[in-house]
């Protein structure tokens, strides 16, 4: 796994062993980012279930100016520290090493509003809803914030519209798929 553009292009970053992270792949991490890649400059990204810190890296490579990433298990967020280290980030990045939704309590009043919320949760464990359910009235994220879900093909988000949330877009790879939500 490596990063794909930027200024930390081709560095290859480290994963933990086993399987307790399923990293996205380059091709569809590739593919993510050719979507967004013009809001990077200058956006604040937040990474949730953050495994190796590929996502958030890779937006600090293209421009982003504060990436926060939250991690429970503590090799992987040691793991997300060495790859900051390795591609000379660190300043740009925050490594929150706790649950999500305690991260993002944590993070509630100190300040911050995301432009993107990345989220890639274990799958079909219905994480994606109670991430949204406690981000639906956070001042962490506005009307133009942009959740990036990534889930199973099976993930259903019929819960949305009810939620306050809608879909902006969709894209279905062979294994799972990438929805892009914002608040109504």
């Amino acid at each position: 796994m490596r990063v794909i553009a930027g200024k930390a292009r081709r560095l290859m970053l480290k994963t933990i062993e086993g399987q307790d992270t399923r990293p996205t792949t380059d091709r569809i991490k590739e593919t993510l980012f050719n979507m967004i890649n013009t809001d990077m400059p200058d956006c604040c990204f937040l990474d949730l279930f953050s495994g190796s810190g590929a996502i958030g890296i890779e937006a600090i490579s293209r421009g982003a100016k504060l990436v926060v990433m939250i991690e429970q298990n503590p090799k992987a967020a040691e793991c997300i520290r060495e790859n900051l280290k390795t591609t000379k980030l660190e300043k740009e990045g925050i490594v929150m090493n706790c649950d999500v939704l305690t991260g993002l309590s944590r993070l509630e009043g100190k300040g911050y509003v995301f432009d993107y919320v990345f989220m890639d949760p274990p799958y079909n464990m219905e994480w994606e809803k109670k991430v949204l359910e406690s981000l639906v009235s956070s001042s962490l994220i506005q009307e133009h914030t942009v959740i990036i879900t990534e889930a199973s093909l099976e993930t259903s988000f019929d819960y949305l519209e009810a939620m306050g949330y809608g879909i902006i877009k969709d894209k279905t790879y062979k294994t799972n798929k990438h929805i892009f939500i914002e608040k109504k």
